[in-house]
């Protein structure tokens, strides 16, 4: 145990000097997108062939490692999802995209003994190969804050996490600085919480550390329930003792003695990690009674979410850790006075934490070059949908919607193109080409009718019918919902009737007006931040894409084609021969006519499964 500051530098400056010490490095991404592709089995590979072939390797950091060794090892997730499974070689930064078993012995025998990139295997993009990932397009533009050490670092490692700098703000909190001036850091960076709302963290610290109320709690949000949002859940699994520093950082700063994290229950991996950097942190002295000899005490305890949405709101989440149902309440109080248990509460979510170490190091003035005005540092964003380069970045706050779809996303996949973005998840709204130039950062996104949410981007080209996108969002709210508030419980179950009405080609004149009617009732009068922004969604693509509504609605007709009930499937009696397989194949009789002659399909009776398509071969059926 580290008993001192004298101690912790000692131990922190060892565990530097073997981590810059060691030689050759194979680094795997072990993030869920590469795990799911084969990463693990890549992993195995190269163990094995190492020893095959006696190559002298280790797996973990050695207090006195041999620069002959390589070092085989899996990190977190390295952002670039598409191309996975990745691999980087350091020291010379080669990474290797769509890596598989029978690529192992090559990646040895060229790459570890004779020290040759393997050009095949490096990404490709316009004819041109980039070796080195910093040279990457995807990363190029990226500034990697809070997620900076997940693709470096071995997660379960508390030597690493401090050979790369880890826990020095905790020491410069504890040592350096009183309560007062680490809230005025926060406050004058200008961080703003990650989680959606965007309330100034410095404030909400302020607000708490003037209670006298005690005792005082500090809870972490890592619930991120947004349908493809995994920007939370990288940070717990890949770096978690960033997210515990800023954590205890916020202990000191607030006067409380206790923290909670509440995860998830469908982030096994993350409770995991996380549970395993706690117990490495108490037994270096960096978590429990006395840290580092002082009279300063912090504990810290996981919480598994109860699979419910709504427990995103603070004081829903407050509620489910006290082992009620995690329903929200009505405010004031807020969560600053009367939070968990009833007592003053810092509650921020996961990528908030994961940047106060940074600007305790580094300081305010520092924070407040990267980013805009307003809006202090850089986002972390899930970037999926139809775009060519699916996966996690993090931009400076400002950056624009082009310079992320086009620059790192690569734009649209197969050539279609752009439609619309959807962002800020569930609660968001939808943005369009006439946006692709602003800035991404919380007042711009504001005016546009968006909020940032938690970083959620789903990318649309011009194959996604935009009312089922509002219908798909809408059934996932509604499903969401409390209930505990009318406006809500209610308006919501409304709204997504007249939505699944809409594509199942029963729309009516007055639909579209009755949607918008509901979806201001409900964003003025509900209870929550999940009733409130709930139809945001809806309000956003009638704003938008009004013709879409109106066509489906009066035209019965779907523009995208992507509304099945909408669909019209014929037959072109020019190319019909009259082999009759269609007729066979409909399950609902629709289909009748002579052999060799044209068949006809019956629209009253058409179901528009597609089975006399697939069947039919002189493509003389059409969908449209």
């Amino acid at each position: 145990m580290l008993k001192s500051i004298e101690e912790l530098r000692a131990f922190r400056q060892e565990c530097k000097a073997a981590m810059d010490a060691e030689g050759k490095r194979i680094i795997i991404c072990g993030g869920a997108g590469c795990v799911s592709k084969g990463a693990n089995r890549v992993y195995d590979k190269l163990l094995a062939l190492m020893k095959e072939k006696n190559v002298k390797f280790v797996l973990s950091l050695e207090k006195e490692p041999h620069s002959d060794n390589v070092r085989l090892k899996k990190s977190g997730c390295h952002g670039f999802c598409e191309v996975g499974p990745l691999v980087r070689i350091e020291p010379q930064g080669w990474l290797y995209v769509k890596v598989k078993e029978e690529d192992c012995e090559e990646i040895i025998d060229k790459t570890i003994v004779k020290g040759e990139c393997i050009e095949r295997l490096a990404y490709t993009e316009n004819g041109v190969v980039y070796k080195e990932q910093k040279e990457v397009p995807f990363y190029k533009k990226q500034t990697r804050l809070s997620l900076d050490n997940c693709d470096k670092i071995d997660a379960t490692s508390i030597e690493e996490y401090l050979a790369m700098g880890g826990y020095t703000a905790l020491e410069k909190a504890l040592f350096e600085m009183t309560s007062e001036q680490v809230v005025n850091e926060v406050s004058e960076s200008g961080l703003r919480g990650r989680g959606g709302g965007g309330f100034p963290t410095g404030r909400k610290w302020s607000q708490v550390a003037r209670q006298k109320n005690f005792p005082k709690y500090v809870v972490c949000n890592g619930d991120e329930g947004d349908p493809g949002a995994f920007m939370d859940r990288s940070v717990m699994e890949d770096d978690p003792h960033r997210l515990l520093e800023g954590m205890i950082i916020a202990g000191v700063a607030c006067g409380a003695t206790e923290g909670y994290i509440y995860v998830r229950a469908e982030y096994p991996l993350a409770v995991a990690r996380l549970k395993q950097a706690i117990a490495k942190a108490e037994e270096l002295g960096l978590l429990g009674d006395n840290i580092l000899g002082t009279d300063f005490c912090f504990h810290m305890h996981i919480n598994r979410g109860a699979g419910a949405f709504v427990c995103g709101e603070g004081s829903a989440l407050t509620a489910s850790i006290e082992g009620k149902r995690g329903m929200p309440r009505v405010k004031p109080p807020r969560t600053v006075e009367h939070g968990l248990f009833d007592k003053p509460t810092v509650l921020n979510n996961v990528e908030t934490y994961a940047n106060i170490a940074d600007i305790i190091n580094k300081g305010a003035a520092w924070y407040k070059t990267i980013g805009t005005a307003n809006s202090s540092g850089t986002k972390t964003f899930a970037l999926t949908g139809n775009i060519k380069n699916a996966g996690l970045i993090e931009v400076p706050m400002g950056t624009t919607l082009r310079e992320v779809i086009f620059d790192i996303g690569g734009g649209m996949r197969d050539g279609k193109t752009f439609k619309a973005v959807q962002i800020g998840g569930p609660s968001g709204g939808c943005l369009t080409e006439e946006h692709l130039d602003l800035p991404l950062d919380f007042d711009s996104l504001k005016k546009a009718g968006a909020i940032i949410g938690s970083g959620g981007l789903v990318v649309m080209d011009q194959s996604t019918c935009m009312v089922e996108v509002a219908r798909f969002f809408m059934n996932f709210t509604q499903n969401e919902s409390c209930g505990k508030c009318v406006p809500c419980r209610e308006g919501t179950k409304r709204m997504l009737e007249i939505l699944e009405r809409i594509v199942a080609g029963k729309g009516r004149d007055g639909d579209i007006e009755m949607l918008e009617e509901l979806g201001e009732m409900i964003s003025a009068m509900a209870l929550c931040g999940l009733g409130k922004t709930a139809a945001g969604p809806v309000l956003s693509t009638i704003k938008y894409f009004r013709k879409e509504y109106e066509a489906h609605i009066y035209e019965k007709r779907c523009p995208a084609g992507e509304c099945q009930k909408l669909k019209t499937i014929e037959i072109d009696p020019e190319l019909c021969k009259g082999c009759s397989k269609c007729a066979r194949q409909c399950p609902v009789d629709a289909i009748s006519g002579k052999i060799k002659e044209p068949f006809v399909i019956d629209q009253t009776k058409c179901i528009k499964c597609g089975s006399c398509v697939s069947a039919c071969p002189f493509k003389a059926i059409k969908e449209r």
